[in-house]
């Protein structure tokens, strides 16, 4: 399945494409906000920022009033496939921007829309989100860090765990347990938690990479005011699948990435003589690539579906968790394919730490194993196991 780009998406392709010829330098280009980012490159990437959203291009979904463009599904398609073409940085605040924004201009309080939204925008706070915990990550209803009201304040005691950019964040959607008797479900709260906060001690987490993307935030008597609750007392979980079902939206555009480091892999190959030969003439380095090619092709069609169907206004369904099982798999398919074509140099440089990070495509954004038997139950109709 495909689909077409209607002709307000292509003069939108126009109006990008020259923006980022005119504002894209070579400083900019090519860096990431993965997490680990040296102190000048985080300043470059905060210009950057600012840059995007002064041209109305951070969060283009958003309504006008917020500084958005109120932007439909095919031009933050376009936005996105620009953006990637040329090395450009996405925005400084992902986590902040995509999932949690939605939830405070569904949830919030005049005030607290006010307060969060635009220095989100601008970049001017990086947000991270106190869900996880030691023993909640995929079963997260069963979270332990308690808020206990105290007069016009919330006490926090507890523990979270693998928050994306927790250590440069400035503030946490943060998943709380206010009802301790209540069914696990029901007695959960969510509170906008300034990480400035006496009490909140945060670890950087270094991963098998080297790289510091994750933290582990701790909370001693944290006392917070009341008005730091986002949503109803005790309706956190509401807010929480209105949070993750907006971390989930934007995987159709995974191909993106993986399509781009199967081509790097491909032109690699071809620049490599083994034997007096290009490496693209080895009939076994042939297969596999080709075979990598056309795993990276079927992602963007699964993609496509999932685009398709935004497009016309279908709601999200089971569908994003089949793009996201085959992205797991595909950039599983890729690290291996490196090792197979380029032999020990695949463990060395961007393809040795591709190798190690692909490991953690199958837990983030949804687990392999979650999201397997979203498959099993809403596609298939197979019953509980």
């Amino acid at each position: 399945m495909d689909y077409r780009y209607p002709p307000e998406a292509e003069a939108f392709r126009q109006q990008v494409r020259g923006w980022l010829e005119e504002n894209l330098t070579d400083e900019v280009k090519g860096l990431d906000n993965r997490g680990d980012i040296e102190p000048d490159d985080l300043l470059i990437l905060k210009g950057w920022n600012k840059k995007l959203a002064e041209e109305r291009m951070v969060a283009i979904s958003w309504p006008e009033e917020f500084g958005g463009r109120a932007a439909g599904v095919m031009d933050q398609v376009v936005l996105a496939e620009e953006m990637h073409r040329v090395g450009a940085p996405g925005p400084l605040n992902p986590i902040g921007l995509n999932n949690i924004a939605p939830s405070i201009m569904t949830y919030g309080t005049e005030e607290q829309k006010e307060q969060y939204l635009k220095p989100m925008l601008s970049g001017e706070h990086i947000w991270c989100q106190g869900f996880s915990e030691p023993e909640a990550g995929s079963d997260l209803a069963s979270l332990r860090t308690r808020a206990v009201e105290d007069g016009d304040d919330f006490v926090i005691n507890g523990q979270k765990v693998w928050n994306t950019l927790g250590h440069y964040a400035d503030y946490c959607e943060l998943l709380v347990r206010t009802d301790p008797d209540a069914p696990k479900h029901a007695g959960i709260s969510c509170l906008l938690i300034d990480m400035k906060t006496p009490g909140i001690d945060v670890r950087p987490l270094t991963t098998m990479t080297g790289a510091k993307e994750f933290a582990e935030i701790f909370f001693e008597d944290v006392r917070v005011p009341k008005s730091a609750l986002l949503g109803p007392l005790n309706q956190g979980w509401m807010v929480a699948m209105n949070t993750l079902s907006n971390e989930r939206a934007g995987i159709a555009n995974l191909h993106l990435g993986v399509r781009r480091k199967i081509a790097g892999l491909i032109d690699e190959a071809k620049s490599r003589v083994v034997d007096g030969k290009p490496l693209t003439e080895n009939p076994v380095v042939r297969s596999r690539l080709a075979k990598a090619y056309m795993m990276g092709e079927m992602q963007k069609a699964v993609g496509d579906v999932s685009i398709a169907g935004a497009a016309n206004g279908e709601p999200p369904g089971a569908e994003s968790s089949i793009v996201k099982i085959c992205w797991t798999e595909i950039e599983h398919l890729v690290a291996e394919t490196s090792a197979a074509v380029l032999g020990a140099d695949a463990l060395t440089d961007r393809w040795g730490d591709n190798r190690l990070y692909t490991r953690a495509t199958s837990i983030a954004g949804g687990t392999t194993q979650v999201n397997r038997n979203i498959v099993a139950r809403r596609v298939l109709g197979l019953p509980k196991g």
